[in-house]
């Protein structure tokens, strides 16, 4: 049982589910007062399926432009011409439908917006590492709504991931108002989610949920949510994969996501899943949907003697009580034919040190619950992962 700390809420107004997207869209624009909206969308959704069409045609004339141009890992670069697109449009308010990456391009576009920020230098006046324990950002007058169509749930979180290009390097911008003002659940909407991103976004999710659970910020009320969460999504995924358009199941994977991600909301630091998972996306590529199979077996050994009673429990989340929660969870995602090792990502024992030199630094790799004493001891994590 947690002993002391201190449980931080949300700025998010509502998670609204039960309605389309496009009529959950009309009614947030109306109630937020909105006029000029913005939309960031997935290109597949986009020119592939009516979804967004019908988002625009509930807007009518509220609907000022859209955007489906977005970057697997979202960009310094591209959230500077975004915002540029997004302030020649007079948008009052910016809704992203996508998976991740279309979420944390509207978050930061709405801070780019308000800081006038034209070029990914402009963004160098807003430090956001180690140590940075206050966002630099002002509050943004302009908002998001956002729109899901994968499981990783980013959309409850505060921050975003943006890659800043010179460097190569994934980094972490924050400001609770980054937090969408309002997240529209709609399983319809997901029924065109590739299959291996929609189980790798879901893991991710779980992610979310394990390193909430095993942190040492952690809070009583998020240890029972994000277990609830992870069993939650245990169940749904499996029963996507035995049949794909079972929209219960995705109702019901949708409802996990928002419980496993309860950590985020209530602003516990992740741990080293979530830190090296974001030097393999941003500086090696790998995508984020598949970071969390490949490390989390080998993280949670390493973790175990800090977090067993917490493991007992996950295991038990997982349909696996009594096992090794590592064990059980690796069993999982290969049930789901995600990848499982390091080299089935194309990451090999070369790319161990360089990897080992930007994650020591990272803020989530400080606050995992077993401290790494240097860049050897994720060498030596890499390793059992690979």
């Amino acid at each position: 049982m947690r002993r002391n700390g201190a449980h931080n809420f949300p700025a998010i107004d509502r998670v609204i589910y039960g309605k389309a997207a496009s009529e959950a869209v009309g009614e947030e624009a109306e109630r937020l007062a909105a006029k000029r909206v913005f939309l960031i969308v997935s290109r597949t959704l986009n020119s592939k399926t009516d979804e967004i069409e019908k988002i625009r045609r509930t807007l009518d004339d509220k609907h000022a432009a859209t955007f489906d141009g977005i970057a697997q890992h979202t960009t310094r670069k591209q959230a500077a011409e975004v915002a540029l697109h997004a302030k020649e449009a007079r948008a009052d308010l910016i809704v992203a439908v996508g998976g991740g990456s279309a979420v944390d391009l509207a978050k930061i576009v709405i801070m780019a917006m308000e800081h006038d920020i034209h070029d990914e230098a402009g963004f160098d006046a807003f430090p956001m590492g180690p140590g940075v324990s206050q966002s630099p950002f002002r509050s943004p007058r302009i908002r998001q709504i956002a729109v899901p169509s994968t499981l990783n749930g980013g959309e409850y979180n505060a921050a975003a991931l943006v890659t800043d290009e010179r460097q190569k390097l994934k980094q972490i911008f924050f400001h609770p108002q980054m937090m969408p003002v309002s997240i529209i659940l709609d399983p319809a909407l997901t029924l065109h989610t590739p299959s291996k991103l929609w189980m790798g976004s879901g893991t991710r999710s779980m992610d979310h949920g394990i390193e909430a659970l095993c942190s040492p910020a952690g809070t009583p009320l998020a240890d029972e949510v994000v277990l609830a969460g992870i069993s939650t999504l245990r169940q749904g995924m499996l029963r996507t994969l035995e049949k794909p358009d079972d929209l219960e199941a995705r109702r019901l994977c949708q409802y996990g996501s928002w419980l496993a991600s309860f950590g985020l909301q209530a602003r516990i630091p992740m741990g080293a899943s979530h830190g090296i998972g974001h030097v393999l996306g941003g500086s090696f590529d790998v995508p984020h949907y598949y970071c969390t199979p490949v490390i989390m077996p080998s993280l949670l050994r390493y973790n175990k003697p800090f977090t067993e009673d917490a493991q007992k429990r996950l295991a038990a989340a997982l349909g696996a009580p009594g096992d090794e929660a590592a064990d059980a969870f690796a069993q999982f995602t290969r049930r789901l034919g995600l990848p499982g090792r390091l080299a089935d990502v194309g990451i090999g024992e070369d790319k161990f040190n360089q990897i080992s030199k930007i994650a020591i630094n990272h803020r989530f790799v400080k606050a995992n619950p077993r401290p790494f004493k240097d860049e050897a001891d994720i060498v030596d994590l890499l390793r059992t992962a690979a």
